[in-house]
């Protein structure tokens, strides 16, 4: 969880492939990089056997781009579409039982504490709506409940899509799948509102169609998270497969869950509130500062 751990042996380097090298000279590695620069450099991950038009593999590929210090995070999942992603990314992942991710992420997240003392290590728990809502779900509460400084994003396609279709606790009431021939019976869970019961520090919805947004909610999930308490990340990623989207119309598909019924909301805790509005005055300070500076170089003639 560093770049010493990127950095090759000494006597080895001609034998690695050109992608390694690549990640050493243009990607986040190196230097930060913005959501409208994805395509543009060595993103950290890149290839992955995900199905086409998959809204979840975007919204992962946005979340990683997100990252305050990738060297210095660490994803926690299990089984489930997700994990085929982040399993191949650049970024340690911890493939956790069903139902554990929570917490196998609070022993982490304690151990790195008392191990890196002055270097915050960011831990990220990234499952499904079926590993977090239902096979998850006491895990999840009681790290919320105690408090575990780490993000949990539910990455919620309403439905088990990775074993074929059976409904979960977000599935929305009603809907018919493969293996819910009848309907589902019951509402779909408020795992928000249960966050907040909880005493969730940061507490967010949000649907892929707007990567900026998508990127923004990420950094302050997991820069809250350090400091603050348990964060909370809810985003519609559906599994076009098992509701029947085709490919090119996923994003429209987004759009209009999003216009239905998956607004974007947000919800700070008084504490998560404070640090926060800190964090974004020292960030105004700091562009203020540098922009003073810059006016003082004279122009190039």
């Amino acid at each position: 969880m560093s770049l010493d751990t990127i950095k090759a042996s000494p006597g080895f380097e001609k034998y690695l492939p050109q992608e390694y090298y690549d990640l050493l000279k243009d990607s986040q590695f190196v230097s930060p990089k913005k959501v409208s620069e994805m395509g543009s450099f060595k993103e950290l991950i890149e290839e992955h056997p995900m199905c086409a038009g998959c809204a979840m593999t975007l919204f992962i590929r946005t979340m990683i781009v997100a990252l305050p210090r990738p060297e210095h995070t660490i994803f926690v999942g299990t089984a489930g579409c997700g994990r085929l992603v982040l399993s191949q990314a650049a970024i340690p992942f911890v493939y956790g039982n069903y139902g554990d991710t929570n917490a196998v992420a609070s022993g982490l997240k304690r151990g790195l504490g008392i191990r890196f003392q002055d270097t915050p290590k960011d831990v990220i728990v990234a499952a499904g709506d079926g590993g977090l809502a239902d096979i998850g779900f006491s895990m999840v509460m009681h790290s919320w409940f105690r408090k575990e400084k780490f993000t949990t994003v539910m990455l919620d396609n309403e439905v088990y899509g990775n074993t074929g279709g059976q409904e979960s606790g977000m599935t929305q009431k009603g809907m018919v799948l493969k293996m819910a021939p009848h309907g589902k019976k019951f509402e779909k869970m408020d795992m928000m509102g249960l966050a907040k019961t909880a005493g969730v520090a940061y507490i967010a919805r949000v649907a892929p169609t707007n990567p900026n947004r998508v990127a923004a909610t990420i950094q302050k999930a997991v820069l809250i998270a350090r400091e603050i308490g348990p964060t909370y990340v809810q985003a519609y990623t559906s599994c076009n497969i098992e509701y029947a989207i085709p490919t090119p119309k996923v994003m429209d598909d987004a759009r209009e869950v999003e216009k239905a019924r998956y607004q974007f909301s947000e919800y700070f805790s008084d504490e998560a509130k404070e640090y926060w509005d800190k964090l974004e005055a020292e960030k105004r300070q700091l562009k203020g500062g540098a922009a003073t500076a810059s006016s003082a170089v004279p122009e190039a003639e």
